[in-house]
């Protein structure tokens, strides 16, 4: 990990980034607690992970990012997603965007805030995304393309 994204992952670690954190990882738990509920968990658990050293990082359509759909990607997808909106994506979101209005008072809270307000998106329609590091985003390659 880069220094830059070091720094502001520990300033962003110090700011409140681990209650939202916490929140997706609870989130997690009561999805898995449903049984019905893992494949929402497995996700839920990836973005917590992003969500507590998001610097350096970046979320992608997996789709586009490996260049072909799968279950999660396609019209499963858009209905587990629609589940999750339901069940925990708004709450998450609004989690998020209190947070980036909050951060976004001070002048050195706005890449906090930013940070945020790009969870809250991911929050409202997490099947089907990946998170890869920037360097892999830019360079648009998967770990499934040769």
């Amino acid at each position: 990990m880069p220094l830059v994204s070091f720094v502001l992952n520990v300033l962003w670690v110090v700011t409140g980034g681990i209650w939202m954190a916490l929140g997706w990882l609870l989130a997690a738990v009561v999805m898995a607690i449903s049984i019905i509920g893992l494949p929402w968990a497995r996700s839920a658990l990836t973005i917590a992970r992003y969500t507590l050293l998001p610097f350096g990082q970046t979320a992608v359509r997996r789709d586009e990012f490996r260049g072909r759909e799968d279950m999660g990607t396609g019209g499963i997808g858009f209905i587990g997603n629609v589940v999750w909106f339901v069940l925990a994506g708004w709450w998450l979101a609004l989690g998020h965007l209190f947070a980036a209005v909050a951060l976004a008072v001070t002048i050195i809270g706005l890449p906090f805030a930013w940070a945020h307000l790009k969870l809250a998106l991911v929050a409202l329609w997490p099947v089907g995304t990946e998170i890869v590091s920037n360097d892999e985003a830019a360079r648009g390659q998967g770990y499934s393309r040769v």
